[in-house]
């Protein structure tokens, strides 16, 4: 199967111009991000790789399994991660009312203590994100996307990486089933890649 375009389309920055795609001025770091946790094994191995680097990334913690794996999710705050709200049962939100999809955010919230959000998928209705801009919660969305939940090769997931990044990206990987191939390929490539340009990760 052929990637999809790395870049989000113009349109979508024009639909939600409040969210974050990158961060400016950047300095020289870039801003790692993982999507779907945590789970066993995989989120577990992620945070072995991290510490191996001395890197730091942001945890997008879905709050069904923060139930049900307290102790990496406390493992990850306590290894000076970042954890960050995708919603309590990683649900689409243009299958959702506003009131049902913001119930969801408000109940992972719960479990994050922080009003950092990424929406699952990408999605989200314009009422959805003026409900969650009324809430003062940051909307992170990200400039380099790797594909590692899709059927594609561990080479292409990190060249969908390593050719788009630079300083001040928003890169994003995920710590679900679909993704183990590719991330336990493409990540250390990535974190040497960085640490060989001259580039830190920090937290969102």
């Amino acid at each position: 199967m052929r990637p999809p375009l790395i870049q989000p389309k113009k349109i979508i920055r024009l639909v939600y111009p409040k969210a974050l795609y990158r961060i400016e001025p950047a300095q020289q770091q870039v801003y790692l991000t993982f999507d779907d946790g945590p789970i066993p094994i995989l989120t577990e191995w992620i945070l072995d790789e991290l510490k191996r680097h001395q890197a730091i990334a942001t945890f997008f913690c879905v709050g069904a399994n923060i139930e049900k794996h307290p102790a990496i999710f406390e493992r990850i705050l306590n290894e000076g991660h970042q954890v960050a709200n995708h919603t309590q049962n990683h649900v689409k939100g243009f299958k959702l009312t506003t009131a049902d999809y913001m119930k969801q955010v408000r109940s992972c919230e719960q479990l994050t203590q922080t009003k950092l959000f990424r929406p699952p998928y990408g999605q989200l209705k314009i009422g959805q994100y003026r409900a969650l801009l009324n809430e003062n919660y940051t909307i992170a969305l990200w400039d380099v996307i790797s594909y590692d939940y899709e059927t594609i090769s561990p080479e292409v997931c990190a060249a969908n990486v390593l050719k788009n990044y630079k300083a001040g990206s928003i890169i994003l990987f995920h710590d679900n089933i679909k993704a183990d191939a590719n991330v336990r390929y493409a990540l250390p490539l990535l974190l040497e890649h960085l640490k060989q340009n001259g580039l830190s990760t920090s937290l969102l």
